[in-house]
């Protein structure tokens, strides 16, 4: 039988994961905007088709939240800019990387606490977050500015 204990970490877990989410909305935003050179039509609508999934993963876990009786954050985690098109792309991938880390933390939480359909949410959401990460390294992969 799950914990009060269990329940609360697995909230305050979330909203970690929900400022994320949302430091991802607003940095995939704005790294389309200030893309730039001759690879900027191309990042551009990278960069802003990753908001759809991460705005997914808010909504989510806003209402998983909710769900497990606690308030979503207002507040996003520190947003880390760039105007250099290579370093918005391994800004972008460290974060990626960040939260398959944090999600899978978050996997063992939802099980301690008896969250097994929250489990396979998480579980997908790792999949999608990995799938960005291999797009964001592929990208790099030989990145040569013109």
């Amino acid at each position: 039988m799950p914990q009060d204990g269990a329940k609360e970490a697995l909230v305050r877990g979330l909203n970690e994961d929900l400022a994320h989410e949302y430091q991802a909305i607003v940095s995939y935003l704005l790294y389309s905007r200030l893309a730039n050179g001759p690879h900027r039509p191309e990042l551009a609508e990278f960069f802003e088709g990753e908001i759809e999934d991460e705005l997914g993963h808010a909504k989510l876990l806003a209402h998983k939240i909710v769900a497990l009786g606690g308030t979503p954050t207002t507040r996003p985690a520190e947003v880390r800019l760039s105007v250099d098109n290579r370093e918005m792309l391994e800004l972008a991938l460290e974060a990626e990387k960040e939260t398959i880390g944090r999600y899978t933390r978050r996997l063992e939480e939802a099980e301690s606490a008896g969250e097994v359909g929250l489990r396979v949410d998480l579980e997908n959401i790792v999949a999608e977050e990995t799938k960005h990460k291999e797009d964001l390294e592929r990208i790099l992969f030989r990145w040569q500015e013109l």
